[in-house]
């Protein structure tokens, strides 16, 4: 006998949509086992082929939201295209949060995380239909409300993605005042940098400044012959320093990217650099000290013209 698939609804849905299923709580369990539907935020779904757009967030975010909220903070920067969630939500099914506009009281459905905020007209987009704050906004929101090294990679990113400079942050910092989080904010807006590729090389970076190291120059080319040939991630020119971070596990790489690897560190030693390597589990405990411990003495002047130290 030919068992019939479930159609499912074209765009997201939730299961307030499934009017026609006598049981929507056991179809939405069958669809998640099967794999023909999938979470995109906590109570929204897509069916598994759908393209994650832009136009299909916003539509996801739509179906839980109401016109007097703004979508803020996480689910603002996953809107503009930036996925600040961690892994265990994003797996999953990542909150939505809001905010009201001023005279509105928070929403008191649940899944979403709503609050109260000082939003003015500037600080409000519209995109697809929905009420986000704008990049600028949700980027100095992220700065203070979450951790600090997240909050120093936020911002990096978008001020990658959405060309923003420090200086952008640091006139929008004025109505910051007395804000929960603005201290955290303050410290991490001069280290904006642009140049930082990725939410990890972030991290490195921070680390590095957090323990009180000078700060290397980021995306630093190694020409050879007048040819740029080896672009570093963090590097000490005049030491012949550099830090790498690997966002890979060696033996997820294929066999050329590892030989390719290996012959480019090979060089970089023989040609009086060190090289230190950050790995992805490695911002924790001993394994942080481990190589800043590496990068410590690297970077240690190896002499003084002083006679002797005060």
């Amino acid at each position: 006998m030919m068992i019939k698939r479930q159609a499912w609804p074209e765009g997201p849905f939730t299961r307030a949509d499934l009017t026609d299923l006598v049981n929507p709580d056991a179809a939405l369990k069958r669809g998640l086992r099967g794999g023909s539907i999938r979470p995109v935020l906590r109570g929204v779904f897509v069916r598994a082929e759908a393209a994650d757009t832009t136009q299909m967030r916003a539509q996801a975010v739509a179906k839980v939201v109401r016109p007097h909220h703004v979508v803020a903070d996480r689910t603002a920067a996953w809107l503009h295209g930036i996925d600040v969630f961690v892994n265990a939500e994003r797996d999953g099914s990542p909150p939505v949060e809001i905010c009201a506009l001023r005279g509105s009281e928070p929403t008191a459905i649940t899944g979403i995380s709503a609050r109260t905020r000082d939003l003015r007209a500037d600080d409000v987009m519209t995109v697809h239909g929905v009420l986000v704050t704008t990049p600028l906004r949700t980027a100095l929101d992220l700065g203070c409300c979450l951790r600090r090294r997240e909050a120093y990679a936020a911002l990096n990113v978008f001020a990658v993605e959405s060309g923003l400079t420090v200086a952008d942050y640091e006139r929008a910092l004025r109505r910051y005042r007395r804000r929960r989080g603005v201290v955290q904010l303050r410290e991490l807006v001069p280290l904006v940098d642009p140049r930082l590729e990725s939410q990890r090389e972030s991290w490195v970076l921070l680390a590095i400044h957090d323990a009180g190291l000078p700060l290397p120059q980021p995306q630093h080319w190694i020409e050879i012959d007048s040819v740029p040939t080896y672009r570093l991630d963090f590097a000490y020119p005049l030491l012949r320093v550099c830090v790498e971070y690997d966002g890979v596990d060696f033996h997820e790489r294929s066999e050329e990217q590892r030989k390719a690897d290996r012959a480019r560190r090979k060089w970089l030693r023989e040609n009086g650099w060190t090289v230190i390597v950050v790995r992805r589990g490695d911002f924790k405990r001993a394994a942080l000290e481990r190589w800043l411990g590496e990068l410590r003495d690297a970077v240690a002047p190896a002499y003084t013209n002083r006679r002797w130290k005060w």
